[in-house]
C-alpha cells in the first residue's frame, strides 16, 4: 500500500533492479505510484515487476546497464527522460561482492569490485546529478554502501575489497551531499547488514569452505547477532529509500541510514 503520496508519478532510476534489494526497492517505488527504470546487466526478475506496473497504471521500463560504462549510464538516464520526462530519483544499488580477506585478495578482484562498487556508484551518481542540475528543481540520489561501508568485518567476514569499496561509496555521499544540497539535490546512502539475498548465499558459503564449517551455519550465527533477533529482508532496505526520496527527509543531506536492526553501533 502506498504510503508517500508525494511519490506518485515521480520518475526514478534504480540500478541493480534484476532481483535482491534493487528489486525490492523498484517494486516499492511501483507500489508508491512512481514510474520506474529498472536497470541491471541482466533483466533477472524485472519482468514480473513490469507487468505490476502496468496492472498498477504506473509505467515502468528495463534497461540494460553495466554501470561501469559512462556511455550506457548516460543512456540509461536519457532513457528515463524519454519514458518519463524527468528524471527525479537515482538509486545506485548495482553491486558486487567477493571474497577474500586484502591480503589474499587479487588485483583482478581488485579491479572488478572497485569499478562496480565505487566507480559504478560514481558514474551514476554524477549523470544523475548533472541531470537534475539542468532540470533546476532538485531531486534524491540514493546509494546502498552497505553495512561493510561503516564498519571494517575483518577476518571473520573477509570481505576485504568490498568494505574498501563500500567506504568509498559513503565518502560519495558525503562529498556529493555536500556539494549539492544548496541545489536541492539530496545525496543520501542507506547501510543494511545480513540481508536475506544471493549475495548473502555466496558469503555463507565462502567463509565456511575457509573455516571447514558447514554450509549455511555461518549465517545462521551471523542472524543470532542481530539485535532484533531476525535476518533482514530486502524490504526492508526498500523501506529505508521510500523514506529518503519522500518529503519526510527534506533536511536530511549527506547522511548515511543504518538500516541493520541494530547490528551497525553508529
Amino acid at each position: 500500500m502506498a504510503q508517500y503520496p508525494e511519490l506518485k508519478n515521480k520518475s526514478v532510476v534504480v540500478t541493480g533492479a534484476g532481483r535482491g534489494i534493487g528489486l525490492a526497492i523498484a517494486r516499492r517505488f511501483v507500489v508508491e505510484g512512481a514510474h520506474v527504470l529498472l536497470s541491471d546487466i541482466a533483466e533477472g526478475d524485472s519482468a514480473s515487476l513490469l507487468t505490476l506496473a502496468e496492472e498498477s497504471g504506473t509505467r515502468a521500463a528495463y534497461q540494460m546497464l553495466d554501470v561501469t560504462c559512462r556511455e550506457q549510464v548516460d543512456a540509461a538516464i536519457a532513457r528515463a527522460v524519454e519514458l518519463f520526462g524527468r528524471l527525479d530519483c537515482m538509486v545506485c544499488n548495482a553491486g558486487i561482492g567477493e571474497i577474500a580477506p586484502l591480503i589474499e585478495a587479487s588485483e583482478d578482484s581488485f579491479d572488478r569490485q572497485m569499478a562496480v562498487n565505487a566507480k559504478g556508484a560514481f558514474l551514476c551518481a554524477t549523470a544523475a546529478a548533472r541531470q537534475m542540475l539542468e532540470q533546476g528543481s532538485g531531486g534524491r540520489i540514493i546509494i546502498n554502501a552497505s553495512g561493510a561501508g561503516k564498519i571494517a568485518p575483518g577476518k571473520a567476514v573477509p570481505l576485504g575489497v568490498y568494505a574498501m569499496s563500500k567506504h568509498a561509496a559513503v565518502g560519495l555521499t558525503k562529498q556529493l551531499g555536500a556539494e549539492l544540497a544548496g541545489d536541492g539535490i539530496l545525496v543520501n546512502c542507506i547501510c543494511g547488514g545480513i540481508v536475506d539475498t544471493p549475495m548473502w548465499d555466496v558469503i555463507d558459503r565462502g567463509v565456511t569452505e575457509r573455516s571447514g564449517e558447514p554450509q549455511g551455519s555461518f549465517k545462521q550465527e551471523a542472524v543470532q547477532s542481530i539485535p532484533v533477533r531476525r535476518i533482514q529482508e530486502p524490504e526492508d532496505m526498500a523501506n529505508a529509500v521510500a523514506f529518503l526520496a519522500s518529503d519526510e527527509a527534506s533536511y536530511i543531506a549527506g547522511q548515511t541510514l543504518n538500516c541493520s536492526g541494530g547490528l551497525l553501533p553508529y
